[in-house]
């Protein structure tokens, strides 16, 4: 069963805030691109400080990061730039948000916090692989300030929460704001104390399982590294300690503002083969399609099939390819589920970008030639420029293929899916202390 229960937040101070865009910020694996100095120009309290602060040239003999970022949370709740919650509540996050074909969606989400269970429990389940760099950052960081800035973006079966939720939110027109990176998104939230309404949300969530993270697996897995380290500490902490918990923000698989972004991928600082080459080996594989312009390109990709797996090339010339004999990809990955075998990035990476290219899996955890792209813009720029040599434009991966994977058991590569918008951070911390209670 999935438990989640209310808790005392660290919120910006409303008295001191009435503006909270500029505190809050993009998740810390999002502040890349000179975004961390924007936000740092924003506000001297901006959250960014704390989930993803400078280094300086003096760090070491006990000064780093993350000793800053355990200063400056208990400064900031010192000077009461950040409050306790004064009861235990619930927050709700609702995005609105557009889409580049003009399509407006909201999404609602419900933070809690979520009680920690290995994926073999099958009450949380990943659908991504993880790297190791980014948990020992994020287990650095939790050590420092023992708290949860960041969300795990968490999908749950069913629906009924929003509904519950929907009389409390009515009459409230709650915080409203933009941050600064995704300007075009409307974020309105929540704060929810009501004992009873509380008692009837965590009763709706508990006998649900299978929920699925759409973002935060490097967060939830590090969560569980902390977990381990606390409770050998403090053997003698109840279960309703805190750091059993993940702060999480939840929703519905049935939310029809549940929308997923394509990942592209850009292909750097490689002299192994030029365009031409790539496309005249990709025939063993692919059907290589070549069109006129981008929005031919897109008109291509648009109408792709599930069990015919393509994606675009970008060369300074526009090629769609498309995959020729799914039963290659069942020899190729004879252990693995069909669901997983026929992802567009399951085969972009093992037949294109490792048997084509030749780019072996060590290098693409490495990043040595591959740099993952929300704007396909910014890669079609690179490649313009000479400073890149080859843009993989791609679908985005669907909902049903998500959930396939994992009830398969099977983790996607990373960046298989960009849930869209991100669940910002500075809107409440969770502290996890020896001694917070939940």
């Amino acid at each position: 069963m999935a438990t989640i229960r209310p808790f005392r937040g660290a919120r910006y101070n409303p008295a001191r805030f009435s503006d909270l865009s500029t505190v809050v910020s993009q998740p810390y694996d999002r502040v890349r691109h000179g975004l961390q100095d924007k936000y740092y120009e924003l506000s001297p309290y901006n959250i960014v400080r704390i989930i993803k602060g400078r280094e300086q040239a003096d760090d070491g003999n006990g000064c780093s990061v993350y000793t800053r970022a355990r200063s400056t949370f208990g400064r900031w709740l010192a000077e009461g730039v950040l409050v306790r919650e004064e009861t235990p509540a619930l927050y709700v996050l609702r995005q609105r948000f557009s889409l580049p074909d003009g399509s407006v969606h909201t999404r609602q989400g419900l933070i809690a916090a979520l009680e920690l269970a290995r994926f073999d429990e099958g009450i949380v389940l990943p659908h991504e692989q993880t790297h190791s760099g980014p948990k020992v950052d994020r287990l650095n960081l939790m050590r420092a300030t023992e708290a949860n800035f960041g969300h795990i973006f968490m999908l749950y079966p069913g629906g009924g929460i929003n509904e519950l939720l929907k009389p409390a939110l009515a009459g409230e027109p709650g915080v409203v704001l933009r941050e600064m990176f995704e300007r075009g998104v409307e974020q309105r939230f929540w704060v929810v104390t009501d004992p009873a309404l509380i008692a009837s949300v965590l009763e709706e969530m508990a006998p649900r399982r299978n929920l699925i993270i759409a973002d935060g697996h490097h967060r939830y897995e590090t969560a569980l590294d902390y977990q381990d380290e606390a409770r050998a500490a403090h053997p003698d902490a109840p279960a309703h300690a805190a750091f059993n918990y993940r702060m999480a923000t939840l929703v519905s698989m049935e939310d029809p503002g549940l929308v997923i972004l394509p990942t592209h991928r850009l292909i750097h600082s490689y002299k192994r083969m030029d365009g031409v080459e790539a496309l005249a080996r990709a025939k063993e594989h692919f059907v290589v399609t070549p069109v006129a312009d981008r929005a031919a390109l897109q008109s291509v990709l648009a109408v792709a099939e599930p069990e015919r797996p393509r994606f675009g090339f970008y060369d300074r010339r526009f090629s769609v390819l498309t995959l020729r004999d799914p039963e290659v990809m069942a020899r190729l990955l004879s252990t693995r589920d069909w669901a997983f075998q026929l992802l567009d990035v399951t085969v972009l990476h093992e037949l294109f970008i490792e048997r084509v290219l030749g780019i072996d899996k060590a290098s693409v955890e490495r990043k040595e030639h591959i740099e993952y792209l929300r704007d396909a813009q910014m890669g079609y720029d690179a490649v313009d420029s000479g400073e890149a040599q080859f843009l993989a434009v791609m679908n985005p991966t669907r909902m049903e293929q998500v959930r396939a994977c994992t009830a398969a058991g099977e983790r996607m590569a990373q960046k298989s899916t960009d849930f869209y918008p991100k669940v910002i951070s500075g809107l409440v911390a969770m502290p996890i202390t020896a001694s917070e209670r939940l």
